[in-house]
């Protein structure tokens, strides 16, 4: 959304808080990559994740980077993905919906039926999203995501640890106390591949259709599922409790 246009990465106090929140971020990595293992990082290649994927491989940290390829993702998702190859040498690894779920979904609701209903939408992140996770996660002790507590009012208070009943294992949530000048300051300032969609106005970028720019002012999760009423529903499925 334009955060690289004005923001000044030699600002002294915003170089000191980033100093202190990298120091607390990387030493957390370490220990779940010590103590945690096996651990992996869930990638959507937003900002964020961006910021993570860059700490841990340029520490050689033993932690696995996969995404969700849900199929509907925008160009500039996967242009990113290539983007990531290249940087860094590292292929992440994707998981794709169950094909025979996709197409009953598609075949009884519609092609787009995600737009008709909160109910459906909902099932289409479940196909698309939930249920590829849950196959990521299986065998793993931990799980990390780039969340942080500033993006939404769901997210308030997040920690940057705790145990994720649903899926029965270790959550960390290393950039949860993170500010958004923090995250870019750090992408500029290393050179970390991000996004293009970013720079037009996308802060939070999910599958191409439920996804828009938002505009000044805006709530940054205003643009996913935007036709939707209700702050309680901008979430996916993946960061929400279930028994």
């Amino acid at each position: 959304m334009s955060q690289n246009a004005n923001l000044d990465v030699n600002n002294p106090a915003l170089q000191a808080s980033l100093a202190e929140k990298l120091a607390q971020t990387t030493a957390l990595l370490r220990d779940i990559a010590a103590n945690f293992s096996p651990a992996t990082l869930a990638s959507s290649l937003g900002a964020e994740d961006m910021v993570l994927t860059d700490l841990i491989l340029h520490n050689k940290l033993d932690i696995e980077i996969f995404s969700l390829d849900t199929g509907r993702l925008p160009a500039e998702t996967y242009t990113l993905m290539a983007a990531v190859q290249k940087h860094y040498g590292y292929k992440l690894k994707l998981y794709y919906p169950r094909h025979e779920l996709i197409e009953t979904y598609t075949h009884e609701h519609g092609i787009n039926a995600f737009y008709d209903s909160i109910e459906l939408r909902k099932r289409c992140c479940h196909i698309r999203k939930v249920e590829p996770l849950q196959r990521a996660l299986a065998g793993k002790k931990a799980w990390i995501t780039g969340q942080r507590a500033q993006q939404a009012a769901a997210r308030d208070g997040l920690p940057h640890h705790q145990y994720d009943e649903g899926n029965r294992l270790e959550k960390f949530n290393p950039l949860a106390n993170w500010t958004e000048k923090e995250v870019w300051a750090y992408i500029r300032s290393q050179d970390v591949p991000y996004n293009a969609l970013h720079d037009k106005h996308y802060p939070s970028i999910g599958c191409a259709p439920c996804t828009r720019a938002i505009s000044v002012g805006e709530d940054v999760r205003a643009g996913r599922w935007w036709w939707e009423e209700g702050a309680e529903n901008k979430e996916c499925g993946l960061h929400v409790k279930r028994a």
